[in-house]
């Protein structure tokens, strides 16, 4: 295995870690600390499949782990948000059941099941919303925007950016069972 492929294979792996300390800042108040390592995941999501298209595609190993570890970063603040009722719990039980469903797809097909650009896609719009969701109220302080402050508008952009990454999961699932 390349060097390049290993790299690819440790962020994955970093990733996978990253969950429970990202929970845990949550539920600490560490707000800043929490978005940092959603930034860092994501960051790294798209530092590993980079690496690994370098290396002329990813091991099959990694590619069963990748989402998985992207689920487990995401389920954490998708889970804080709903207890904090920033987000409907019916919302993130239909988002937390398509990984599941998915997962398991991918679990019988021999090359990890690929990702498809609208699954890639909504990983994205979702790292994208819960950043903006997440993002510290002590940063921007009294900002404001048109008389809004900058803090709720991010909030806001956020929350309007949740429910198309809820569509296109529903979707991208669809698509990849009609590939069974």
């Amino acid at each position: 295995m390349s060097l390049t492929r290993r790299s690819a294979d440790a962020l994955t792996i970093g990733r996978a870690v990253l969950g429970l300390p990202l929970l845990l800042a949550l539920a600490a108040g560490w707000q800043g600390l929490a978005w940092l390592l959603l930034l860092l995941g994501g960051i790294s999501d798209a530092a590993d499949g980079w690496l690994a298209r370098r290396a002329g595609g990813g091991s099959v190993w990694g590619a069963r782990l990748d989402p998985l570890t992207d689920k487990i970063l995401i389920s954490a603040p998708l889970l804080w948000l709903a207890a904090q009722d920033s987000l409907p719990l019916w919302a993130v039980w239909l988002l937390l059941a398509r990984e599941l469903l998915i997962s398991g797809w991918r679990a019988g097909q021999g090359s990890g099941g690929p990702a498809s650009w609208s699954g890639k896609a909504k990983t994205i719009l979702q790292f994208a919303a819960l950043l903006l969701l997440l993002w510290p109220s002590g940063w921007g302080g009294t900002l404001t925007i048109g008389g809004a402050a900058l803090v709720g508008l991010l909030h806001g952009l956020g929350w309007l950016l949740f429910w198309p990454s809820l569509l296109l999961a529903l979707s991208s699932a669809l698509g990849y069972l009609r590939q069974r």
